[in-house]
């Protein structure tokens, strides 16, 4: 298992490099040598959870990590000035495993969902494989600077992908996408570097996750919280979380900064939404947990509220958005915003059961949210058209796709026995049970899953039930159910939510021991 975390990061940066120097017109070869990259990558992440010591119990965030891999990379020395040094530093704990595992799975599931890409597919495919190995390098990476790095990375792709094979207003919502994310990625950047600024390894500054998390300080710092220095009235640390509580919810999002996600998911291909909804927003998750929460508990507690209200506001504005759309994929764009504020939620609360309830819930969401999206590319696929109002009856039309749309649906709903009930079942449990904050924040976000039950159900009388017809009557002989390639891409998402469902302990298993860790590191900061 030597170095298997840099195979699963690098290697589809490699071969987009050799991409580079294989004639355009060979388009078939290029989705190939992608379906094959991203499926050796995913074994590779089997591989890496089946050797995973789920019983290791951490002492420090330092004994915390596995299949750790660790070398210099950047240095330079200013003589009296100082020095400069980066590591190339990954590893993965049982916070992380999961998520990586859900990259590989969705990335695959979102080649498939690419095989009828042919124009300009050499720059998809290779801009597709820059972004999958950008994604995974921040859920392994252990250097903050690296974790920068590949978060960034991750824009530049995505923007071209939206803005090039993207619908009409592909220009404006690409556009957007950048500017929200770009000014989100500020805020990190200043905590970043003053950061580095305050910890050390040794004598030496660093931007050693590790050390950050364990709480590192040069005795004095802008960031030691022994002595916590002011800055405009406010602690330097409370100010550092709170921009990286701006930075991250950006990219999760949280309301009021959501706006450029409706519309990159409307005008995003439907691979491209499949990878949006399943994983990016999992990345801002992933920071708020790992930086925010990780490096700066005591301000987490203090200011556990006012993410519970953002995640709050965020469900039910999220949820009415939903409801009141008549696009299809619009309205599960807002979904996404709904469901992502139950992870601000289970963060707040400061509990165990609140943060795992969080992580699964991320991982479930990453199931279900590009399955609903491709079940909205289906029919934008034959008819050109998402307007719900322009469809009845589909259910005895395209039978197949009602079954896999109901599963869904009702997983979204938080139907138990499906993925998204246990999620938000224990994100509930720790709400509830918080110390941080009253019961209203646990009432409010009941009524979340109400209103997601609305728009779920409405949906599917709307659309699915009543006398068969669509709008416009040369879209009729394109109603046929689903093909082998979307059946392909829909069972085993079917089979995960299921099985998750049912035995959520094939991802709590693994990150329990290093939940458990996380709390009791953020407990000390608690009254």
């Amino acid at each position: 298992m030597q170095n298997i975390l840099t195979y699963i990061f690098l290697l589809p940066l490699i071969i987009a490099v050799a991409m580079l120097f294989i004639p355009a017109e060979r388009w078939k070869l290029f989705r190939r040598l992608s379906l094959t990259t991203i499926g050796v990558q995913l074994v590779l992440s089997v591989m890496l959870m089946v050797n995973f010591d789920q019983s290791l119990s951490p002492n420090s965030w330092s004994t915390g990590f596995q299949f750790v891999e660790r070398a210099d990379w950047i240095t330079m020395s200013f003589g009296s000035v100082g020095s400069i040094s980066i590591a190339y530093f990954l590893g993965v704990d049982g916070i992380s495993l999961p998520l990586v595992a859900l990259s590989s799975f969705v990335l695959l599931i979102g080649v498939i969902s690419s095989w009828n890409i042919q124009e300009k597919a050499k720059g998809y495919f290779i801009l597709y494989l820059v972004l999958s190995s950008s994604i995974i390098g921040c859920f392994i990476a252990l250097d903050l600077f690296l974790f920068y790095l590949c978060f960034e990375f991750m824009l530049l792709p995505m923007f071209f992908l939206i803005g090039i094979w993207g619908g009409e207003r592909r220009s404006y919502a690409s556009i957007k996408f950048f500017l929200y994310t770009l000014f989100g990625s500020l805020f990190i950047l200043v905590v970043m570097i003053v950061l580095y600024l305050s910890v050390v390894d040794g004598n030496a500054n660093t931007f050693s996750l590790v050390q950050m998390l364990d709480g590192n300080y040069s005795p004095g710092s802008v960031l030691d919280p022994n002595s916590p220095q002011l800055i405009f009235g406010y602690s330097a640390r409370v100010l550092a979380f709170i921009f990286l509580i701006i930075g991250f919810g950006i990219k999760l999002p949280a309301v009021p900064v959501h706006t450029w996600l409706p519309d990159a998911h409307v005008e995003a291909p439907t691979p491209i939404s499949v990878v949006l909804a399943g994983l990016l927003l999992k990345v801002g998750a992933y920071g708020l947990i790992r930086i925010a929460y990780g490096i700066f508990p005591d301000a987490a507690t203090e200011y556990a509220l006012f993410v519970a209200v953002i995640g709050v506001l965020s469900i039910l504005y999220g949820g009415l958005n939903a409801l009141a759309q008549r696009d299809l994929k619009r309205m599960v764009a807002y979904s996404s915003i709904s469901h992502m504020g139950f992870v601000l939620v289970g963060l707040a609360s400061l509990t165990a059961v609140g943060f795992a309830g969080a992580l699964f819930h991320m991982v479930s969401h990453g199931l279900i949210s590009p399955a609903l999206f491709l079940i909205a590319g289906v029919i934008y696929d034959r008819t050109g058209n998402r307007q719900m109002e322009n469809f009845s009856g589909l259910a005895g039309k395209m039978p197949v796709y009602t079954f896999f749309m109901a599963i869904f649906f009702f997983a979204g709903l938080g139907l138990p026995g499906l993925s998204g009930f246990v999620g938000e079942l224990m994100v509930l449990m720790g709400a509830f049970g918080s110390s941080q904050f009253s019961l209203w924040i646990g009432i409010l976000a009941t009524l979340g899953i109400a209103i997601s039950a609305a728009y779920f159900l409405w949906t599917i009388q709307r659309m699915f039930y009543g006398k068969y017809f669509v709008r416009e009557p040369n879209w009729e002989p394109n109603m046929f159910d689903l093909t082998a390639r979307e059946k392909l891409m829909l069972i085993p998402l079917v089979i995960l939510v299921i099985l998750l469902g049912i035995f959520p302990r094939l991802i709590l298993d693994y990150s329990n021991e290093s939940i458990n860790f996380f709390i009791q590191q953020v407990s000390n900061f608690q009254p």
